[in-house]
């Protein structure tokens, strides 16, 4: 398979699409560190994979907001599955405050996991992962056009495609690609809880949901050799719907 040999480390692995990323990557020969927050979570999802994976499936309790957790879940890949050369920064926080009731606790708690989580793994990958790996962050279409009560999100977002162009110039001369997915509306728990959408604020037709699968398969394209000469490229998978907004 394509990605036979592969090792890759997912954050944001217990649900959702990272979720869905940890599967099509093992669908795709990969062997994968599931990493997250909640060890039961974590627990449910490698029984899940297990059936169809069994042995190359991890699980790694990190919060991707502390570096040293970080580094600690890195040298777990390295010791439970091999030399990783894949990660996955899908690890999100999305709280919804209007901007004058906001904190700065409220930005430093989203910043920390939407973007400095991202920085601490590429970090790790250009300290550790070995030439011919591949970097793959999770941004969001907020990065481009967004809607009311999650500036710190959106602001997040949009600064993790600067990281993401930054990182691909530099990772260049380590044989490191860096690359990011725009998700839109996606079926998963943070767009039907979303207060705006529960509100009706924001309208979201069900022809503009796509599935978490629909991500994955996005990212099982950019770590794989089919993408071999897209590096800082950032990819929207969200059905068309910027386009219109």
């Amino acid at each position: 398979m394509k990605l036979d040999n592969r090792i890759a480390i997912v954050t944001g692995a217990a649900g959702g699409i990272g979720l869905a990323a940890a599967r099509r990557l093992l669908q795709d020969g990969a062997c994968v560190m599931l990493v997250g927050r909640h060890q039961d979570k974590l627990d449910t999802a490698m029984a899940d994979l297990e059936t169809e994976a069994a042995g190359r499936v991890a699980t790694a309790l990190c919060d991707v907001a502390r570096e040293e957790m970080v580094a600690a879940a890195v040298d777990a890949t390295t010791a439970k599955l091999g030399n990783w050369d894949i990660v996955v920064n899908n690890a999100g926080r999305m709280d919804f405050k209007r901007i004058e009731e906001q904190t700065a606790d409220d930005w430093r708690g989203t910043l920390d996991v939407d973007l400095l989580g991202a920085f601490y793994f590429i970090k790790q990958a250009f300290l550790k992962m070995r030439r011919g790996g591949a970097v793959v962050n999770v941004s969001s279409i907020h990065a481009m056009e967004t809607e009311p009560l999650v500036a710190p999100y959106a602001a997040a977002k949009a600064a993790l495609l600067s990281l993401t162009r930054s990182a691909s110039i530099e990772g260049k001369a380590r044989g490191i690609r860096v690359n990011a997915v725009l998700p839109g509306a996606v079926d998963t728990p943070m767009l039907w809880d979303n207060p705006n959408v529960k509100s009706g604020a924001e309208v979201i037709d069900t022809a503009d949901v796509g599935k978490p699968e629909d991500v994955a398969a996005t990212i099982a394209f950019l770590v794989s050799d089919d993408a071999a000469f897209v590096n800082g490229a950032t990819l929207n998978v969200d059905g068309g719907r910027l386009a219109r907004l």
